[in-house]
């Protein structure tokens, strides 16, 4: 072999340069394409709260004259009279999420949360770190009847993914009847929820939304703010219905609205209570 003439070893470098610079690249064009996906989620749902649609009027003590006692407290408790109605919210959540059982580690997480009020609809996008330097990108919605669910580490591996289907499409309005805590307009009667009284510091709440409806029940505290949400929900690890409950605390007042700026969400097993999220809430902003 002349001197001149590189090694074989040597002519393998551009080739491996080459075919590591395809991977990046292939990796790159997943983790936004992924990111694009969340990204038309959130513009999709926002498309639906139009703006032009005529403004609702604002609260008034006639709109919860005939709601349950303790339903009518809490409104009382957390609007002011001429409270405008929410049309579209914003939420960013700081906190933890656990995978697996009682003795799995708390996983730090934060998240952004998109809702709309009518038609009812959310997407929340997360990221998980589920190992150090090991995050993975979540995204969960209820959005024109459906629900989704889609996980994938780094924004690239697909490690979850769930929906739409029938128990889908239920839990997640479940999910955002029991979350609108966070948007107390969003439970007035004129935003679609139907109320009815079990006793003097709880009410069961029903939202119908096109072929899906989802049920609630509220406990209200000594304050009437709400302190718990309980409910029956599909839970995919069993492929059954299991009890899942959402404890609130914390309230602050934000936009004229008192609203709970800490929360923590559990399943209700046989063998205990398995609380899986955890989070403070940053930052609320709404649009009216």
């Amino acid at each position: 072999m002349s001197s001149s003439e590189p090694s074989p070893s040597r002519r393998r470098w551009p080739l491996l340069a080459a075919a590591l610079g395809v991977v990046i690249a292939a990796i790159v064009f997943a983790r936004h394409r992924f990111v694009a996906e969340i990204n038309d989620h959130v513009d999709a749902l926002y498309a639906t709260a139009d703006s032009e649609q005529p403004r609702p009027p604002r609260f008034d003590s006639d709109d919860i004259e005939s709601l349950p006692a303790p339903v009518r407290r809490y409104f009382e408790r957390v609007l002011e009279p001429g409270q405008p109605h929410v049309r579209t919210a914003r939420l960013r959540q700081q906190g933890e999420f656990r995978l697996g059982g009682d003795d799995a580690d708390w996983r730090p997480l934060e998240a952004t949360q998109h809702a709309t009020v009518q038609p009812p609809g959310f997407v929340w996008d997360g990221r998980i770190d589920i190992a150090p330097l090991v995050p993975a990108r979540v995204v969960d919605l209820y959005r024109d009847g459906e629900g989704l669910l889609e996980a994938r580490l780094f924004g690239i591996v697909p490690v979850a993914s769930a929906g739409p289907s029938p128990e889908m499409n239920e839990g997640e309005l479940l999910r955002y009847l029991a979350e609108a805590v966070w948007v107390p307009t969003a439970l007035l009667p004129g935003a679609g929820i139907s109320w009815e009284a079990i006793d003097d510091r709880s009410a069961r709440a029903t939202l119908e939304d096109g072929d899906v409806t989802a049920s609630v029940v509220f406990h209200f505290d000594a304050d009437d703010e709400i302190e718990r949400v309980t409910a029956e929900r599909y839970r995919q690890e069993d492929d059954d219905y299991a009890s899942w409950t959402g404890h609130f605390r914390a309230y602050e007042r934000r936009d004229g609205m008192r609203v709970p700026t800490e929360a923590e969400v559990a399943w209700a097993l046989p063998d205990g209570d398995r609380p899986y999220w955890r989070a403070t809430i940053e930052d609320i902003e709404y649009w009216t």
